[in-house]
């Protein structure tokens, strides 16, 4: 970790929300007027979307059941701690972006489903922000966990994360239940070793848990809202944490454990207002005085 070059990594498993909990910390950044550069976690996968399918279908003629996104065999993850690393020695480091679709084609240049070159981050940035699915993955190999300052994990109980799977890429990518069952099955033992893993190193878990019936994913016809959930906030060391104050600021939370509050879901990005403003500030004050 770096007093001068902080780094902050948001950790969620697919389609667990991350991508909103981005937009919160953009607009804490800009409230704020903190100079980010921007990591995404697609950058560090080691194939395209075309050579992914390729490798995945080799690796079942191997009689490989198992091969995902979630693993080392598919990630650069050494990369990711090399720019984790250079970047709390020096502010720097290099990333690039994955290409989703036509609309990010246009921006970049690349097809989708294709990576842009490798670039350098943004010069003096206030802090590194990194969101994916390995912001605080420890393997035999690596430690990324260790170089960030702030760890933070958005994970909604597993029923929820196959609902938001299952609408997602039936609604989005034209699936089938069965060929989505067949992914959530083949992910799972790199889901089980190389992700759950983390939300044990993050500082902060936000965990949503619908307060509807969840118990067939299979066949749920819609999405719990945030009005049919609550979110279960951990924190991995409550030293300094003002419950009391977030008591009385979120209306209708309590605390379940020492180390835990329980939110209604709706109040989730107001809670973490209040939460990460006063870290990620610590952070820059940090950083500050360190020069």
């Amino acid at each position: 970790m770096s007093r001068k070059h902080p780094i902050i990594s948001i950790t969620g498993s697919s389609g667990a929300g991350t991508t909103s909990v981005k937009r919160t910390f953009e607009q804490i950044f800009r409230r704020e007027n903190v100079n980010a550069a921007y990591i995404e976690g697609d950058a560090f996968h080691r194939y395209n979307r075309f050579d992914m399918r390729t490798k995945m279908a080799e690796e079942a003629e191997r009689g490989n059941k198992h091969f995902s996104h979630f693993s080392p065999e598919t990630n650069l993850f050494e990369e990711l701690e090399n720019t984790f690393r250079d970047y709390g020695a020096t502010g720097t480091g290099k990333t690039r972006y994955y290409v989703h679709d036509d609309k990010e084609s246009a921006i970049h240049g690349v097809p989708p489903g294709h990576f842009t070159e490798w670039q350098s981050l943004p010069p003096d940035s206030d802090l590194l922000f990194y969101e994916g699915l390995h912001g605080a993955v420890i393997t035999d190999k690596v430690n990324v966990a260790q170089h960030a300052d702030l760890k933070i994990g958005v994970v909604p109980v597993i029923n929820l994360e196959w609902i938001q799977k299952l609408h997602r890429d039936r609604a989005d990518r034209g699936y089938s239940t069965e060929a989505v069952t067949d992914t959530i099955l083949r992910r799972m033992p790199d889901y089980v070793h190389y992700i759950v893993p983390q939300f044990g190193e993050t500082d902060i878990n936000f965990q949503r848990v619908p307060t509807v019936d969840t118990s067939n994913p299979f066949i749920a016809r819609w999405i719990p809202t945030p009005d049919e959930s609550m979110v279960v906030i951990r924190f991995k060391n409550p030293r300094g944490i003002d419950f009391a104050y977030l008591l009385s600021m979120i209306q209708g939370s309590f605390m379940s454990r020492a180390n835990s509050i329980v939110i209604h879901g709706a109040k989730m990005d107001l809670a973490m207002q209040l939460i990460l403003t006063p870290l990620i500030m610590q952070l820059i004050e940090r950083k500050r005085g360190a020069k």
